[in-house]
């Protein structure tokens, strides 16, 4: 529906009367089965009619209006709609305007001859008031085609000066940017024509439905392209059947519209796919959108974001889902909403997100199976449609392992029976879910195995052996460490407590590392605690790191003054590493020249794309 944007101080009751009757109008509008679904921005300001004019639409999308002039409301739905019909029959398009062989038109003559159309149009289907005579009374021949119209006026030498069937003032074009008509690139296309096509397609299903006694609405239909395609996948297809018979498929076209579900969107939390039922795919085409939501719940992508910008995960884990599923030649490729790309071949999805970053600008412009800007991974972000959770209490196993479950055994029924190709990486996503997740503080453990590697132990005569005394007449040799090996091993700790991080928190994060600097034979760790102000609390035990930490909480900090003092510090190693324990309110940037890594409460993200390593802690 066309969104109407209102920024009103007062209450309905004390609005103008004629601004009343206008909403009553847009009421009028939004009620019909058809006109509803015509997409624009509508803004109550008169922009571009001079006063005098009723509404005016740009080539952007946008309708103004004048709600001070006095219409009745069903003459109000009639200028709305008219106005957003030029967007709906491409009217900006320069494929649809009859150029002369200079590359030249009268915009006014094709501003008329749009007006005069969508005139016609509009009383031909008994909608609104409109504000002329009906076209058909002045004009002999058939109004059916703009083009027509448009030649008829350049051979009457219409000079168009009185657009008398438009929206604005009589003197004055209702639609602004002809001058520089819309040219589409290649594989791109105008949105508004191809969303009002898709919603007469619905519009005329849910006429023929309803005269045949089917009720438009019937969720149980197992007829639709895509049924068919997800009893495919229950009949035919082992390693995704076990996922798709748990899955409830929801062809609402009202409810996608509500949620800007372009084609489809899974939540793996209620165990639903959204279907838009006018989206225009045919079987085939929804094998391959089915099963890329089916590989979206079961390998669990909506909870391996960790604290990473949703969108851009959703966008990574939709090109390796395409790359596998082309692979494996299922079903046919969408033309929309398709994000695949040769050169990222064989990556992970975390190894994918890391380029994106790179280039953000660039991806957020992609558009997932949901559509631009919008991921089809809506389980713990996106809005609730009202489904009901999954009952698997009595079954004693979660719906996300009731997921994992189906997805290995529909990989070891197809290894098993030799069932078709499956990708390398994707075999190893659905083993590695087989393997419980390693926990943060063995993720630690292997950076200090690599940042210390064991010390290796000397033998020396310096102090006699226990077991000399038993044997005194015989000399042998204890173990020890050379000093000279124990000198650079350390490490900085930057805390950050100023910020969400509670007592509780900080102590499990400092423990687990004072834990492992003594298991490393770290003698002395280099802590430096950041709130308002960097302060250095100097060489540290690792048993005393945890009870010198106080959280003074008051929100974001600044952590490159603690960062600085630590690496400019005369007694700080050069090779020593720093760790950075924080929540993640912190400035945009910082220079670290160290190796690095970072320790940050789970769900919580750094402002920026990290060079070191990142540990997430509950």
């Amino acid at each position: 529906m066309a969104y109407l944007h209102r920024k009103y101080y007062f209450k309905d009751s004390e609005m103008p009367v004629n601004e009343q009757i206008f909403l009553q109008g847009y009421a009028l509008l939004e009620a019909h089965p058809l006109l509803k679904n015509l997409k624009g921005d509508i803004h109550m300001k008169g922009k571009y009619t001079n006063g005098k004019g009723y509404a005016v639409v740009d080539k952007a999308g946008n309708v103004y209006v004048n709600p001070s002039r006095r219409l009745t409301a069903n003459q109000w739905a009639h200028v709305l709609a008219h106005c957003l019909l030029h967007l709906a029959f491409g009217h900006f398009d320069k494929d649809n305007i009859p150029f002369d062989a200079t590359e030249k038109f009268n915009k006014y003559l094709w501003n008329k001859a749009c007006d005069i159309y969508i005139t016609r149009f509009l009383t031909d289907i008994r909608f609104g008031e409109a504000l002329c005579q009906d076209p058909a009374t002045a004009y002999s021949f058939k109004l059916d085609k703009e083009q027509k119209i448009y030649e008829h006026l350049l051979q009457m030498r219409d000079d168009g000066s009185t657009q008398s069937y438009g929206t604005n003032a009589s003197e004055q074009l209702d639609m602004s940017g002809l001058e520089q008509p819309i040219i589409y690139k290649s594989g791109t296309s105008n949105t508004y024509v191809s969303h009002f096509a898709l919603s007469i397609a619905h519009s005329v299903t849910e006429a023929v439905n309803t005269a045949g006694g089917h009720s438009p609405l019937d969720k149980s239909k197992t007829d639709t392209p895509v049924m068919q395609a997800a009893q495919w996948f229950m009949t035919h297809y082992p390693l995704l059947g076990g996922i798709a018979s748990s899955f409830k498929i929801i062809e609402d076209y009202q409810l996608c519209e509500k949620y800007k579900i372009h084609i489809a969107a899974v939540d793996a939390t209620l165990g639903e796919i959204y279907a838009n039922p006018v989206s225009g795919l045919n079987k085939e085409e929804w094998k391959f959108v089915l099963a890329h939501e089916f590989l979206h719940a079961g390998l669990a992508h909506h909870k391996r974001c960790q604290g990473r910008n949703s969108y851009l995960w959703n966008v990574a884990c939709d090109y390796i889902i395409n790359d596998w599923l082309i692979e494996m030649q299922i079903g046919i490729i969408p033309k929309d909403g398709l994000l695949y790309d040769k050169e990222l071949h064989g990556m992970s999805a975390e190894a994918i997100y890391d380029l994106i970053m790179k280039e953000m600008r660039k991806y957020k412009k992609h558009a997932t199976f949901r559509g631009y800007g919008h991921g089809d991974i809506m389980s713990d972000h996106g809005p609730g449609f009202g489904g009901l959770q999954k009952d698997t209490a009595h079954k004693g196993i979660s719906l996300d392992e009731f997921f994992k479950n189906a997805l290995r055994e529909g990989l070891d029924f197809c290894s098993s029976n030799n069932r078709g190709y499956l990708p390398a990486g994707l075999v190893a996503e659905i083993r590695a879910l087989s393997m419980p997740p390693i926990p943060w503080e063995v993720e630690l453990g292997k950076w200090f195995d690599y940042q210390f590697p064991p010390l290796e132990k000397h033998r020396t005569y310096a102090r006699p052996s226990r077991r000399q005394g038993s044997t005194p007449d015989i000399p042998r040799p204890s173990y020890s460490l050379r000093e000279q090996d124990l000198e650079n091993r350390t490490f900085g700790v930057v805390v950050d407590t100023s910020g969400s991080m509670s007592c509780q928190q900080l102590g499990q994060a400092l423990g687990s590392i004072a834990s492992y600097a003594v298991s490393k034979d770290v003698s002395f760790v280099r802590v430096v605690f950041c709130d308002a102000a960097a302060y250095d609390a100097g060489y540290l035990s690792p048993e005393d790191i945890a009870g010198r930490v106080r959280v003074t909480g008051g929100g974001g900090t600044v952590l490159q003054p603690a960062i600085t003092l630590l690496e400019k510090a005369s007694d700080f190693p050069e090779n020593a590493p720093i760790l950075l324990i924080t929540d993640g309110y912190i400035e945009d940037r910082l220079y670290i020249t160290h190796e690095h890594a970072y320790l940050l409460p789970k769900g919580n993200k750094l402002p920026f794309v990290p060079k070191g390593k990142v540990f997430y802690f509950r």
